[in-house]
């Protein structure tokens, strides 16, 4: 514990918390926005505040003025709460809580009758730091690469309308910011009017609130409003597909109109939004007090960095915008693979349940075996290795690369999945998604590269791999010299069917690994589910060929102990790539032909873009799997799995697990019964 130079402990010096009485059961209620609440120092609680305690109230809701008249009544400072501009995946009214909160102690950042926090930081904050306004742009691209909003239930691969049109933002009647602005229906009926005037060759299309189009709330245009010119879009289309194509962008007081300042557009704005006064839109209502003159990179730092309060419910602590983003676009991922349903084949009987849980959070998967096309607009999964029992255009889905803490051979788990609709990564015959991710990395921003080289050093610190079993340390006495370390792998495995090469099995890779280096120092390192006696891949006189054979250690501490790794496909080679070791692969894995290994396989021209260990370590853990937290049920980034695997805090699996494992021992050639 660290100290302060008067001797008190960091800890005796946390200020406490502010007790915060509200009237408004939602921060009762909603466990997140009162979790958050309190990490942020106040406490909230019933009855009547005293000298020195605030009052709570949510924005301008119709429920503030309980509040209001409570904090004039007792003399009390109000605290209002807002949510943050990147909230969830779905509206609020779903039941998706917030990802983040604004808790302002001055007024409502879209209420111009006083100046908010944020104005605040935006009149008198210096908003010249190099890197914060770094951070702001580096965010703004992440923003728009990932299509991540407020509200995120959309899909991106929506196509936009043809170009040419101008955009109008509809909000919703009674929303907040539109009274804040002392805006209306007629305010409406204005903008669209001069957005019609003002560029009367063009289409006009109304973007339709989320919230309308769900039915929680009614928008301020309809169908009525539309003619040969005017149409509305109510797709869950991406707003930074839409923002493409226009030529301009109406908005009362709309986020998107924020958004479209940073995509590029000059919003022509007809509210007073926190956005407008700053230079960077068309302000139809301007407002006097604001002069100075912003970049977007300033205005979004203001709004987005410095003014919310944002949180990692994995970890359950505050934390900064860029983990929010990556948490947001792992669940909105999520969403838009998921949310039409799926129809799963090829599937084990013990995979179902550990499916269900990380692809049928908006709609059950259905199990059915066959060639047979979904039904009900589903789309169709198969487990990669068979897929023969799934549609052609099915989605082949394997475990990841940072699986779990223990074998899929002993039944569990995994924490990642990969979902791949072009191919399958281990199979070199065909392009993949991953070969594709790889073959695109130079378009790879800081931001994700300076993601992927932290992701790095937290793996090889921690000793991370696939299944982390651990394992016993070095033998003693092993001899010393060039060391190699030859990692087995299982022989009916499809990576070897299919990217073996002429070298199929673990002892003719480790006989051409002897042949290749007589006077080298060879360890050969089974694999595990062979180990254990689940799989085949046995090598009975590999003494006879290698200096020592490390049975039960662990494969990192192995790792560390070479120089070079000679291996056909196994994953080991790529996570020696990222421990800076040199790798010579006699097969194809999906890691070889990149000019990062020593490849002595069949060459693959499609593989001719040469990627560092960064952009293909962004592609491989960062990309292309999904994530799963056992602990709270959902698609979360990479980060938060490594922690879980470093920490091991990880539910325990039943002993039914390792049962059913050893009865699939005893019945090993039956495996196809089961796989």
């Amino acid at each position: 514990m660290t100290t302060s130079s008067s001797g008190q402990s960091a800890a005796a010096k946390v200020d406490p918390l502010r007790r915060l009485f509200v009237f408004n059961g939602g921060f009762l209620t909603q466990t997140q926005i009162r979790r958050i609440m309190t990490l942020a120092g106040y406490d909230i609680t019933l009855g009547k505040p005293r000298e020195g305690d605030l009052v709570g109230v949510w924005g301008n809701s119709p429920t503030a003025q309980r509040g209001e008249t409570v904090a004039e009544w007792t003399d009390a400072d109000v605290i209002r709460v807002e949510d943050a501009f990147l909230r969830s995946v779905l509206p609020g009214r779903d039941g998706s809580p917030p990802l983040g909160l604004h808790i302002d102690k001055s007024g409502v950042h879209f209420d111009p009758s006083t100046k908010s926090d944020l104005e605040k930081v935006l009149t008198d904050h210096p908003l010249d730091d190099f890197a914060l306004l770094t951070r702001a742009r580096n965010a703004i691209q992440q923003l728009q690469d990932l299509h991540l909003s407020k509200y995120n239930a959309f899909d991106p691969d929506v196509p936009p309308p043809e170009a040419g049109y101008v955009l109008v933002i509809d909000q919703t009647k009674g929303d907040a910011s539109v009274q804040a602005s002392r805006a209306d229906t007629n305010t409406f009926r204005e903008m669209l009017y001069f957005a019609q005037e003002e560029h009367p060759n063009a289409k006009i299309i109304i973007k339709t609130h989320p919230e309308t189009v769900a039915g929680h709330r009614k928008g301020h245009f309809s169908e009525a409003d539309c003619n040969h010119r005017i149409t509305l879009d109510e797709k869950p289309r991406s707003p930074y597909a839409l923002f493409e194509g226009a030529i301009a962008v109406y908005t009362v007081s709309s986020q998107m109109g924020f958004e479209a300042i940073l995509v590029g557009h000059r919003p022509v704005v007809f509210g007073q939004p926190f956005y407008v006064g700053w230079g960077l839109s068309d302000d139809r209502q301007p407002l006097d007090r604001r002069q100075r003159k912003l970049t977007k990179a300033q205005l979004f730092a203001a709004a987005m960095i410095l003014y919310p309060t944002w949180y990692d419910p994995f970890r359950d602590k505050l934390c900064q915008l860029e983990d929010v983003i990556a948490i947001l676009a792992a669940q909105a991922r999520g969403w838009r693979e998921d949310h039409t349903g799926w129809v799963a084949s090829g599937m084990s009987m013990w995979k179902r349940k550990p499916l269900q849980a990380v692809f049928g959070q908006y709609k059950p998967l259905i199990f059915k075996d066959g060639p047979d096309q979904p039904a009900c607009n589903r789309r169709a999964m198969v487990w990669a290795t068979k897929a023969a029992q799934g549609p052609t255009d099915a989605v082949r889905i394997e475990d990841g690369f940072l699986r779990s803490r223990g074998l899929g051979a002993d039944l569990i788990p995994p924490l990642s999945l990969v979902c791949d609709d072009i191919g399958i990564y281990y199979d070199p015959s065909a392009p993949s998604r991953l070969e594709n991710l790889i073959a695109s990395t130079d378009t790879l921003s800081q931001s994700d590269r300076d993601r992927a080289d932290a992701l790095i050093r937290t793996i090889t610190k921690a000793g991370l791999s696939k299944y982390n079993l651990g394992g016993a340390g070095l033998p003693s006495g092993l001899p010393v010299g060039r060391r190699i370390l030859v990692p087995g792998q299982v022989e009916d495995d499809a990576s070897i069917r299919l990217g073996a090469g002429d070298i199929k099995t673990n002892r003719a890779l480790l006989a051409a690994a002897r042949t290749a280096n007589p006077a080298a120092v060879i360890f050969y390192k089974p694999h595990p589910d062979v180990e254990a006696g689940l799989r085949d891949g046995q090598v009975p006189d590999a003494t006879d060929i290698a200096d020592a054979v490390l049975t039960q250690t662990d494969p990192i501490t192995a790792l560390e102990a070479v120089d070079n790794v000679w291996t056909m496909t196994s994953l080991l080679g790529f996570e020696a790539l990222i421990r800076g070791k040199a790798v010579t692969c006699t097969g194809t894995p999906f890691y070889a032909g990149w000019g990062l290994t020593d490849d002595r396989g069949t060459p693959c021209p499609r593989r001719f873009v040469r990627p560092d260990i960064t952009a293909l370590v962004h592609a491989t853990l960062i990309a292309y799997p999904r994530y799963f937290d056992p602990k709270t049920g959902l698609a979360c980034p990479v980060e938060v799995v490594v922690d879980r695997l470093r920490s091991g805090d990880i539910p325990v699996p039943s002993s039914w697990n390792r049962a059913v494992a050893k009865l699939q021992g005893a019945f090993a050639s039956y495996a196809h019964l089961w796989r």
